[in-house]
This record gives C-alpha cells, sequence and structure tokens, in this order.
C-alpha cells in the first residue's frame, strides 16, 4: 500500500487514543530513547515527545513524515523523523530504549525481518509496545471488501493477508526467538461520524488504500458499486441510529527482551 496517497492524517486523527495507551504501556522515562515504528503522522512520537523523551520517528511514507515534522514544530516538540521501513531501521544497534508502534509494525511485509532489526536497534533489558487490529468487526470487514474487489478485477485469489499480529501463539513466535517474552491485554476504540454514508465518503476519499484501489477498480467499472457496498457494510455495523459509531476491537502487545 502507498501510504503517501489520500489523506491518511485525517484518519491518524481518531488513532490518537490508542496512541496515549501505547505510550502509557511503554512509560518512557525522561531522556530515554524513543523509537516510533511506522510513525506515520506522528501521534505516539508527539506524546513521548511531551513526556520528555528523546523521540525518532520511521515511516516509509515521505508524505506523512512530513506533516509529523509539521506537527511537531507547531507543538513546539523535539522529536526527529527519518524515512526507513521495519526491514531496516535507520539507528545504530543498541541504540533504543523502547519502541511504540500504533498500528504501524503490523503492516510490514517481512515480519521476521521486522522483528529481528527490533531487537538489533533495542539495548539489553529494552521493551516494545504495539497496538494490532482484531480480524473482526466493521474495519476488518472494510478490508476485506477491498480485497477481494481488487483481486476479482485482477483475476486471482484475494491474498494471504499480513501477519497475526494481534494472535498470541503468532507473536510469541515471532519474537521468542529474538529474546522477547510477550504479554497482551484487549482494548477497544470507537470510530464517529454524522452517518453510515458520510463516514464510507470519508474512508473512500482518505483512506490510502481505497485511493490506491480506485486507480484499477474505476476503469474496470467496478468503482460505481463501492460507494454503495462500503456504506451498506458501515449501516449493517452502526452503534448509533441518531449518527454513526462502529468499535473496534484491539490488542496491546508487550514485548520484553
Amino acid at each position: 500500500m502507498d501510504w503517501d496517497l489520500g489523506h491518511y492524517e485525517h484518519l491518524a486523527a481518531q488513532l490518537r487514543p490508542a496512541a496515549e495507551i501505547v505510550i502509557d504501556h511503554l512509560a518512557p522515562r525522561p531522556d530515554e530513547v524513543v523509537l516510533d515504528l511506522g510513525c506515520g503522522t506522528g501521534n505516539a512520537a508527539m506524546i513521548a515527545a511531551g513526556r520528555g523523551a528523546r523521540v525518532t520517528g520511521v515511516d516509509p511514507s515521505p508524505r506523512l513524515l512530513e506533516v509529523a515534522r509539521a506537527t511537531a514544530a507547531a507543538g513546539g516538540l523535539d522529536a526527529e523523523f527519518i524515512l526507513g521501513t521495519a526491514a531496516s531501521l535507520p539507528v545504530p544497534d543498541g541504540s533504543v530504549d523502547a519502541i511504540g508502534s500504533v498500528f504501524g509494525v503490523i503492516f510490514a511485509p517481512d515480519p521476521a525481518a521486522a522483528a529481528a532489526e527490533i531487537a538489533r536497534v533495542l539495548r539489553p533489558g529494552g521493551r516494545l509496545v504495539l497496538s494490532a487490529w482484531l480480524r473482526q468487526g466493521a474495519l476488518a470487514d472494510q478490508a476485506r471488501l477491498r480485497g477481494e474487489l481488487v483481486a476479482g478485477v485482477r483475476d486471482e485469489s484475494p491474498g494471504r493477508g499480513l501477519f497475526a499480529w494481534h494472535d498470541p501463539g503468532a507473536l510469541a513466535g515471532l519474537l521468542a526467538p529474538c529474546g522477547f517474552s510477550v504479554a497482551m491485554h484487549d482494548q477497544a476504540l470507537a470510530f464517529t461520524g454524522a452517518s453510515p454514508e458520510a463516514y464510507a465518503d470519508a474512508e473512500l476519499a482518505d483512506h490510502p488504500g481505497w485511493v490506491e484501489a480506485r486507480e484499477l477498480l474505476e476503469p474496470a467499472g467496478r468503482w460505481e458499486h463501492v460507494r454503495a457496498d462500503l456504506t451498506q457494510l458501515f449501516a449493517d455495523a452502526n452503534e448509533d441510529p441518531g449518527a454513526f459509531r462502529i468499535t473496534s476491537r484491539y490488542v496491546i502487545a508487550t514485548a520484553t527482551m
């Protein structure tokens, strides 16, 4: 997915409560070196910097990094933002006290490489806290719908999906060989809007996955049906008859070396 597309900063603002929880669990101490992995617009980085940590955000999206830099400057926060990927972190060995990742590292194409890099850059006794969506609810259904539509146009089977960062056994199996022990806590995050239609329109306009999919679906004559299908998906899941609200469950995973 090309995270430069769309307006992910509008979606990232809705994830700030999860970033607060990730940083609460990370509990950075003043002057600790903290890495925000897959930082996007820098939600977690800003929170950690506000608590006195020395923060670096790493993300593969140049545009989102520019948004993060501008936000940090406007808030008078001292945080550095660097282009990079989870499989090749642009920081030295053993230079980081703690890593936070708010729905970031879960999109890494090579989870094993990401785990190895996390272990490489953390100091002995370092810690990782990440958030990962459960594979249920309207947001998961939305991702499945998008994947099925794209696969249909390409005349291929939907991909096997991302690594199961939310699954305790899978995550322990990934991180234990790198010397981590893992604990998990369940959380939930509400998303609200004026109506299912308005929320669907915002997702279609802002989400990089939908903007990227449109480039394929529209020439194939499939885009005109997407809004109706997505609106119905959100209407079926709506928890607020007078407006719009869905609740998405996720986990907070804490890994210590």
